[in-house]
């Protein structure tokens, strides 16, 4: 099969043949029909997230099976079937109490060889998936089989930045209705942090980045304030808009410390912090204790959206087919994987929203 190689840090990823696996117990064989091109993987690609090469990255990735293992008894062979971009082995400690998202085995579940270089060199998989490639072999408990007539590419987006953003605001900040919120940052995350607010009755929802045609996106998805950071500091114009106090909650989706610093700061007295985006491995954050103390604000992360897949995707699922989540205004360039370094270099500059190759 063709697969877009991670060879090292820095590195373009190279498009070459390799030779895939066979299938081990509780694994399942899957040919790719659309793949997101997320900030993850570009942070594997620059080092900023530890990892091994080679390895196939992608992990948001929507499929049909094609294959499947000894003790495969969840999904069949012509399912489609969506990715989970955190894999989990649903028997550990946190699995068993319903934290999947903190799964003990997920970097040992990461670390399985699964294709050959045409060297004989073993190539491991970002998340146990590898989606830049036209198969990828995983376990079942990392795909979640889906009855819907919605497209490849936008399904997709459900295995990772769809179930991150709104599963931040239903899961992990637990938004209320009526409650104000600010977001920080707008790529597919973030945007999809802004439709699960609306979703979830929001009455205000300020989208602050520095890009317009982002900010133009979240006006659409339901965002009522739009804040450039380039006119200003974005906390003191969140707080000039709430009489001085800043928003019940806000929730960063980028992923630096200084964007932190805004989300924590954009919240009012009281109010709740929920940290979507991940940070470089060697990052690290301050907040002034005494303001800690006495503002006595709560910082959650969310991490997956801290979802439960089998629950969250067919929510998500339903969700879109109603209407009420717009995932195909997200999608902004479809590729085919021979261009996936070229994905990276747009979202370098900031072109996209959501690429996926198709």
């Amino acid at each position: 099969m063709r697969a877009a190689v991670w060879t090292g840090v820095d590195e373009p990823l190279s498009v070459e043949e390799v030779e895939p696996l066979p299938p081990g117990r509780g694994d399942v064989v899957v040919r790719i029909d659309g793949s997101g091109v997320c900030h993850s993987d570009h942070a594997v690609l620059h080092g900023q997230l530890p990892w091994t090469p080679p390895a196939i990255l992608g992990h948001e990735v929507c499929g049909t099976v094609v294959e499947v293992g000894d003790g495969v008894t969840r999904v069949a062979s012509g399912d489609r079937v969506i990715s989970s971009g955190l894999p989990a082995c649903g028997n550990c400690f946190m699995c068993v109490r319903g934290e999947p998202h903190l799964c003990e085995q997920t970097f040992v579940l990461s670390a399985s060889p699964r294709a050959k270089r045409a060297d004989g060199s073993a190539v491991t998989t970002f998340a146990s998936l590898g989606g830049f490639a036209e198969t990828m072999t995983v376990p079942e408990v990392s795909v979640v089989p889906v009855e819907t007539d919605l497209p490849a590419e936008q399904l997709a987006l459900i295995g990772c930045a769809l179930t991150t953003g709104v599963g931040s605001v239903f899961n992990t900040a637990r938004l209320p209705p009526g409650a104000t919120v600010t977001v920080v940052g707008l790529g597919g995350i973030g945007l999809s942090v802004v439709q699960g607010a609306r979703i979830a009755g929001a009455s205000r929802i300020f989208a602050v980045d520095p890009v317009a045609h982002k900010r133009a996106a979240a006006a659409a998805q339901g965002a009522t304030d739009l804040v450039d950071p380039a006119v200003g500091d974005p906390v003191e114009q969140v707080r000039a808009a709430t009489a001085g106090r800043g928003t019940d909650h806000a929730i960063e989706a980028v992923g630096r410390t200084d964007t932190m610093l805004t989300a924590y700061r954009c919240a009012r007295r009281g109010g709740v912090v929920t940290m979507v985006g991940m940070p470089p491995a060697d990052s690290s954050i301050t907040f002034p204790a005494l303001e800690l103390f006495l503002d006595a604000k709560e910082i959650r992360v969310s991490n997956m959206g801290s979802a439960q897949i089998r629950r969250d995707f067919p929510r998500l699922v339903a969700l879109a087919e109603s209407g009420r989540l717009d995932i195909a205004s997200m999608i902004t360039r479809r590729i085919r994987l021979d261009d996936v370094n070229d994905a990276f270099r747009a979202m370098d500059a900031g072109e996209e929203i959501r690429t996926v190759i198709v």
